[in-house]
């Protein structure tokens, strides 16, 4: 019955608005899908759809927000936790998972660098990922794990974009990629470099 109330209804519609035009972001491109192809693609007026979003980036933004949103409160949650190898394969491993819907926003974002850039929502991701970058790198630790951990990180961020051509289903490559990421950060020099400084930080 809840369905039927004005809120409810006018939330469906929007989220219509924001699963199409994410579909045709994604297969048609950002720049070349205009807010007239979204109302046909719906089969609703473009008034119609004004009454929702005034502009494609607003639709981008409603999208971005809902998406990342997973990835909003894995930085809020790993800002609460000691920073160690633990810690940061718990982030990678969540991280990962958080991706998982987001990935489509990222894709856009690649694809339309230029045009996103200096648009509000291009700067949210932005932050987002540089959030994570710096939880992952926190602590006191040495040169060379600091290169596993980027090494981990853009496996887990990128390594999705460079899988397109390989067969496979997109949660085989995501698990795949997560494996790797995390043989990287558990590799027995990273073991190594983490229990020195841990001792290192003892003593001090």
């Amino acid at each position: 019955m809840g369905s039927s109330t004005p809120q409810a209804r006018r939330s469906d519609t929007r989220e219509r608005i924001q699963k199409t035009a994410l579909d045709l972001f994604v297969s048609r491109g950002y720049e070349k899908t205009s807010l007239r192809e979204i109302a046909e693609e719906l089969g609703v007026t473009k008034a119609a759809l004004y009454y929702h979003f005034k502009t494609k980036e607003d639709i981008l933004s409603a999208i971005s927000e809902e998406l990342g949103r997973p990835v909003d409160e894995l930085i809020a949650w790993a800002k609460e936790q000691p920073p160690g190898l633990e810690t940061r394969r718990e982030l990678l491993i969540r991280y990962s998972a958080a991706l998982k819907s987001a990935i489509p926003i990222y894709h856009i974002l690649q694809e339309n660098q230029a045009t996103l850039r200096d648009l509000a929502v291009g700067q949210t991701l932005r932050e987002r990922v540089e959030s994570i970058a710096r939880l992952m790198h926190a602590g006191g630790i040495p040169f060379d794990t600091h290169v596993r951990v980027a090494s981990a990180l853009l496996t887990v961020h990128f390594g999705a974009f460079t899988l397109d051509e390989v067969g496979g289903t997109d949660e085989q490559k995501r698990q795949a990629l997560l494996a790797v990421a995390l043989e990287t950060l558990d590799s027995a020099g990273a073991r190594a470099a983490e229990e020195a400084t841990a001792k290192a930080v003892g003593k001090g």
